[in-house]
């Protein structure tokens, strides 16, 4: 039996690889002496999740993602986790019957199959799933009692040597290995690294009177993680200011920072902020994975018939875009979404951002800089001179931004930015705010993007039930129908969601809107206009994926917006 021809002719069946490209790939993988399969995710004819998908109905096993999953792990202490890694595999669990389920990566690597099951000596049941999310998931356990293990030894070590040290005003600590050996390093450690698998956005660390109390934001919301003692806060300080290259010796006022990491091959970027309080300073660490900006629209959360508008936008040669809402709502995210649509090498790109979270080849970026008078206002005066085409400005602050972003718009550029308004026509009576004129509005404005985070329910435990009165009154219903509420599982921390999605709230700016904006009509009745026009609101965006069941009706509620 030749498994190589066999498996090829199978993935034909599935069109992972045309019939006409056969001949070729064997005498290819021949002459190489590789595996098929090898050789087609090497030359990227296929990727590890969609053949192993294949593979799964090639050998009759089933395929699952590793987080719906309820591993027992005290069964890896039969492992260690470079072996479990290198060999990708998890040991699952032990069901009732004494059969042994293991979750593999590689469905083909039989001797390591055999020697993991002749370890626990008795029958195995195999599953698929993919090989990066074993990775992640060894990944996460390990910086999790990682972090277990420095909690426990600083709580009952006093680090007395480097306490007495940081204590001291005439002690300059000036490199990481004046604390390298300390459990306080490894605690910082382990908790910046663990927030990745945990999907963190943002790390807290706060210091109270008696603890220090570390809170990671998951999904928009803070979720505590840690408490240690206040008589380790002087040593994590330290570690942190070293990492992210602040003074250790200030205290007194806030100061910024960044720490470059490469963690499961990944390349990352925390932010460090520093803040004085009452008992100390306050840290808190933005993540950004610099190496993984591949967000299309649709993973954004824009339908079909938000696409055509937004195409519509993205057509245009010059004009501003807008994207407006609160922070951290994921606006920048949105534009870095369209630069990369529209970045070509018939095309100047130039942005001005505060700070640069993620690096595109093919456009020049540049960060503002207020110690050296480097403003967003500045930076766009040099950029008109650079000969752009399409201008990205992070935020339009104050009058005179607004002033140049609308001029460079009306002279042939198409601008990117975004405000902080509550909706998309509020956008239109903040400029005006910001005096620039309504005519000048209504001409350089090409559309208004207003967008929200929501929570996603989680697959896993999402619960179908019909609605109630309340909730029949809330949605604008007659009916009773059927919608998902969160419960709370492993796969989601016990939440009852997982990740968010955007929902938008578009105003195109046609002929009839520019003659709506000209007239200075306030925000209200531009909302009217906008509704009339066929502007679909933010709670309307929001209400449709409550009844498609992918947020809750209680996200609904909580947009506070109608």
């Amino acid at each position: 039996m030749n498994i190589d021809y066999d498996l090829l002719q199978f993935y034909i069946y599935k069109r992972i690889i045309d019939r006409k490209d056969a001949d070729e790939i064997i005498s290819e993988c021949k002459r190489l002496k590789t595996p098929v399969r090898d050789y087609l995710l090497a030359k990227e004819y296929t990727t590890e999740t969609t053949e192993l998908e294949a593979l799964a109905e090639y050998y009759c096993l089933p395929y699952i993602e590793l987080d719906m999953l309820d591993i027992d792990q005290s069964l890896f202490e039969r492992f260690s986790f470079d072996y479990m890694k290198k060999n990708k595999f998890i040991p699952v669990s032990i069901e009732k019957n004494g059969v042994l389920i293991i979750a593999v990566g590689k469905p083909l690597d039989l001797n390591a199959m055999t020697a993991y099951a002749a370890v626990f000596d008795c029958p195995v049941d195999y599953i698929l799933t993919p090989p990066i999310q074993i990775d992640r998931y060894i990944d996460s356990i390990a910086t999790v009692i990682s972090t277990s293990d420095a909690l426990k030894d600083i709580n009952t070590e006093n680090d007395d040597r480097l306490f007495a040290g940081l204590k001291n005003a005439n002690v300059s600590v000036s490199s990481a290995d004046d604390v390298v050996n300390n459990p306080s390093v490894r605690l910082v450690d382990s908790i910046i690294k663990e927030a990745i698998p945990y999907r963190a956005s943002d790390i807290h660390i706060e210091p109270f009177e008696k603890r220090v109390r570390v809170r990671y934001r998951i999904d928009g919301d803070l979720q505590e993680r840690a408490n240690f003692p206040i008589e380790a806060y002087p040593a994590i300080c330290a570690r942190i200011k070293i990492m992210a290259g602040l003074n250790i010796a200030e205290r007194r006022v806030p100061q910024d920072g960044r720490i470059n990491m490469r963690i499961s091959g990944k390349e990352y970027d925390f932010r460090v902020s520093s803040l004085p309080s009452v008992h100390g300073e306050k840290f808190v660490i933005r993540i950004l994975d610099k190496s993984s900006f591949r967000f299309t629209r649709t993973e954004l959360g824009f339908t079909e018939e938000e696409n055509k508008l937004v195409d519509k936008m993205l057509m245009r040669p010059h004009g501003i875009v807008l994207l407006t809402g609160p922070t951290g709502c994921g606006k920048s995210t949105t534009l870095y979404s369209f630069l990369k649509e529209v970045n070509d090498p018939t095309v100047n790109i130039i942005t001005v951002e505060d700070p640069v979270e993620y690096t595109m080849p093919g456009i020049t970026q540049t960060q503002v800089n207020t110690k050296a008078n480097m403003t967003f206002a500045t930076a766009l005066r040099s950029i008109l001179r650079q000969d752009p085409d399409i201008i990205m400005i992070g935020e339009i602050r104050d009058e005179e931004t607004a002033e140049i972003a609308v001029r460079s718009a009306i002279t042939g550029h198409l601008v990117f930015s975004t405000l902080h308004t509550n909706d998309a026509p509020g956008a239109v009576t903040r400029l005006e705010d910001m005096h620039v004129p309504d005519y000048l509005v209504a001409d350089a404005l090409v559309g208004v993007i207003a967008q929200r985070l929501v929570k996603h329910l989680c697959p896993a435990c999402k619960k179908r039930g019909k609605t109630n009165a309340r909730e029949m009154e809330i949605l604008g219903i007659d009916e009773p129908v059927s919608i998902y509420r969160p419960q709370g599982c492993q796969f989601c921390n016990n939440t009852g969601y997982k990740g968010r999605v955007a929902i938008h709230e578009i105003l195109y700016i046609d002929e009839n809107m520019k003659n709506i904006i000209s007239q200075n009509k306030n925000s209200e009745k531009l909302r009217t206009a906008a509704v009339e026009n066929g502007m679909t609101k933010l709670w309307d965006s929001c209400r449709n994926l409550v009844l498609k069941g992918t947020t809750s009706i209680q996200e609904l509620m909580t947009l506070n917006i109608e």
